[in-house]
C-alpha cells in the first residue's frame, strides 16, 4: 500500500494492480496492511477483498483455506457496509461452508440494509442450502422468491441429479407441436427424412416447414428416442406456448418483438413455463429433478427480463426450478413477428445420435449437415465411397449408417485427421468390407492401391473453404475436385459437396441434379449434387 499512499489509484486501477500480485504477496502484505489500517484507509482499499477472492481460487494453497474464511466471517462483523458486503462477496470463490452460512443467515436477519439484503441474498443463491431455505422468513419477498427457487436447485443438483429418459413414452399430446430445426437450407431433405419415418411408423404428421424449421405434431404416442432416430435435424422442442408481446392495434411487420419485455409478456411467459403442459412434458421425460435454463434467443443475455421469468414462473410452479448450471432442460424464448414462442428444448450432452464420435478436428462438419449430406446422396448396394477431406469422417459414417457401403476411402492432408476418422468409423460398428485412409492430398489419390478412374460410386465432401482453414488457391481446388470426381467416379456415380464457389468450371459428364442454397453460420454455401453421366 505504500506505493499507493502517493497517488491514490481509482478501485478498478487499484484492484488491476492487487490481481497482478502473486498470491503470497496479496496475503503476506496486501492484507496484513489492510487489516492495520484505519477505518477510512480500509474503506479506501476495499478492493483487497476482492482480489483476495479470485486470486485465491486461482492460485491460493489449499492449506491456507480455512485460515481466508476465518478472515472473511471476521470482515462480516465490520462496522462498514461495503467491507461486509465485499467479504460475502468473495466467500463463494474460497469455498464457503455451513460456518458461512450462519453468519450470512445472521446478518440477514439483523441488517435493515436493503442493500446489504440484496447481496446476502446473491451470496447465499450460490453457498446455501438446507438451513438457507429455514431462514426464508427473515428475507424481502422478492429476494425469498429468487434465492430459494436457487438454493433448491443447487440442493437437486447434488442430491437428486437429472437425466433426460429417452425411453418414456408421452401420448394424449395431439395438440403439442413440435419443431425441428437446423440450418436454413436443409428443410427439404430434414423433411424427406421425416415422412420417411412417418410412412414406416406414423407417430407423427408434418405440420409446417419454414427457414431451417420443420413443425411436427404426434398422432400417436411417441419417446424422445423416436425423434432422435431421425438425424438430420439439428435440434428439437416442444412448444409450450406463444405470447403476444405487441399491442393488439399494431399491425406493422417486425423481424423481432421490443427489446424491452413489459410486465404483462413476462407474467404471460411465466404462466406458460408453469402450464399443465409444461408439467406433463418434464414429468414425462425427466429422471430427477425437473430443472431447466431459461434463454431467451437471439437477444442477449437478457438477465433482469430471465430473473423476473424465472422468479415467477417458481412463485406459480415451485416444482420447476430454473438452474443455469447443468440443467437437463432449456426453455428458449424465440422472438417471432408479434412476441414470442416459448419452447422446452431436452440438453442431451453427448447427442444420443454421435454414440460413434470418438474425437473432432478443428473445422469439422456439422453432424447434422454431414446427416443431410449423406442422405441426399441417396442409398445404393456396394455403394464405393470416397471423401476427399474427410477430417472427422463424419460424412463416412452418416453415409455408411444407410447401409449398403462396401468400400471406404479417406484422404487428408492431416495425419491426426486420419487417426480420428478411423477411430469414428471403428466406432460406429458399420460391416464394410475395405476401408482405406491415407494421409496426402487428394489429388495425389492414385496413391492408394485399387482406386484409380472408374471406380468410385459416390465422392461425398466438405471441403475447406477458406474460412477457418486457410486455402491458397479455393477456386483451383474447387475446379481439381470436379476434374477428379469426373474421372474416378463410375457413369451412375454421385458428387455431393458443399460448394463455396457461386460458378465453376465443371466437366460435361457431370450433370447437376440438385442445389440448395444452406446457411454456414454467416454465409452461404450451395450443396450440390452430380451425377456423372454414362457414355
Amino acid at each position: 500500500m505504500k506505493s499507493r499512499q502517493a497517488a491514490a489509484p481509482s478501485p478498478k486501477e487499484l484492484y488491476s494492480q492487487l490481481r497482478a500480485l502473486t498470491w503470497r504477496e496479496l496475503w503476506s502484505e496486501e492484507v496484513a496492511q489492510f487489516n492495520e489500517g484505519s477505518e477510512r484507509e480500509r474503506f479506501e482499499n476495499v478492493a483487497v477483498i476482492r482480489a483476495v477472492g479470485v486470486v485465491f481460487s486461482e492460485s491460493g494453497p489449499p492449506e491456507q483455506r480455512g485460515e481466508v474464511r476465518q478472515w472473511l466471517r471476521r470482515l462480516l462483523q465490520d462496522p462498514q457496509e461495503k467491507i461486509r458486503r465485499y467479504a460475502m462477496a468473495a466467500m463463494p470463490k474460497i469455498g464457503a461452508g455451513e460456518s458461512e452460512e450462519a453468519e450470512l443467515i445472521t446478518l440477514l436477519k439483523t441488517t435493515t440494509v436493503d442493500r446489504e439484503k440484496k447481496y446476502l441474498g446473491k451470496t447465499l443463491d450460490k453457498i446455501g442450502g438446507t438451513a438457507t431455505l429455514a431462514s426464508m422468513d427473515a428475507a424481502p419477498a422478492g429476494l425469498r422468491v429468487q434465492t430459494e427457487q436457487k438454493v433448491k436447485a443447487s440442493l437437486a443438483r447434488s442430491h437428486s441429479p437429472s437425466t433426460i429418459r429417452m425411453d418414456s413414452s408421452l401420448a394424449d399430446a395431439a395438440t403439442l407441436r413440435i419443431n425441428l430445426r437446423g440450418r436454413s437450407g436443409l428443410e427439404r431433405i430434414v423433411r424427406e427424412e421425416v415422412e420417411a419415418a412417418i410412412k414406416a411408423r406414423g407417430q407423427f404428421r408434418i405440420t409446417d416447414m419454414g427457414p431451417g424449421l420443420i413443425a411436427l405434431a404426434p398422432v400417436a404416442a411417441f419417446t424422445l428416442g423416436d425423434l432422435f432416430a431421425l438425424r438430420c435435424f439439428g435440434t428439437v422442442s416442444f412448444v409450450l406456448g406463444s405470447v403476444e408481446a405487441l399491442p393488439p392495434s399494431y399491425s406493422g411487420a417486425r423481424a423481432a418483438p421490443p427489446s424491452d419485455i413489459n410486465t404483462a409478456a413476462i407474467e404471460s411467459i411465466a404462466k406458460v413455463i408453469a402450464s399443465p403442459l409444461s408439467r406433463n412434458l418434464f414429468k414425462t421425460f425427466t429422471q430427477g429433478s425437473q430443472r431447466y435454463r431459461l434463454n431467451f434467443v437471439d437477444e442477449g443475455h437478457k438477465r433482469g427480463a430471465v430473473r423476473l421469468v424465472a422468479n415467477r414462473a417458481y412463485e406459480l410452479c415451485s416444482d420447476i426450478l430454473n438452474d443455469a448450471r447443468e440443467a437437463p432442460w432449456s426453455i428458449d424464448i424465440h422472438p417471432t413477428d408479434r412476441g414470442y414462442s416459448v419452447e422446452l428444448s431436452p440438453r442431451i450432452s453427448p447427442d444420443p445420435r454421435l454414440f460413434y464420435r470418438q474425437d473432432d478436428v478443428p473445422a469439422a462438419s456439422h453432424p447434422p449437415l454431414a446427416a443431410c449430406m449423406a442422405r441426399l446422396a441417396g442409398r445404393f448396394e456396394n455403394e464405393i465411397v470416397w471423401d476427399p477431406f474427410c477430417g472427422s469422417g463424419l460424412e463416412l459414417v452418416e453415409r455408411a449408417l444407410l447401409g449398403g457401403v462396401s468400400c471406404v476411402f479417406g484422404t487428408d492432408r492431416s495425419s491426426a485427421a486420419i487417426a480420428i476418422a478411423q477411430a469414428n468409423l471403428a466406432a460406429a460398428k458399420v460391416k464394410i468390407a475395405q476401408t482405406k485412409f491415407t494421409c496426402c492430398d487428394f489429388r495425389d489419390h492414385a496413391n492408394l492401391a485399387g482406386f484409380g478412374p472408374n471406380s468410385c460410386t459416390l465422392i461425398i465432401t466438405n471441403p475447406p473453404m477458406g474460412k477457418r482453414v486457410p486455402i491458397g488457391n479455393l477456386r483451383g481446388l474447387i475446379d481439381d475436385l470436379f476434374a477428379l470426381a469426373a474421372t474416378v467416379l463410375k457413369p451412375g456415380g454421385r458428387l455431393v459437396f458443399a460448394n463455396p464457389l457461386p460458378s465453376a468450371v465443371v466437366p460435361s459428364s457431370l450433370k447437376l441434379q440438385s442445389k440448395q442454397i444452406v446457411d454456414f453460420n454467416g454465409f452461404d454455401c450451395r450443396l450440390e449434387k452430380y451425377v456423372k453421366a454414362a457414355k
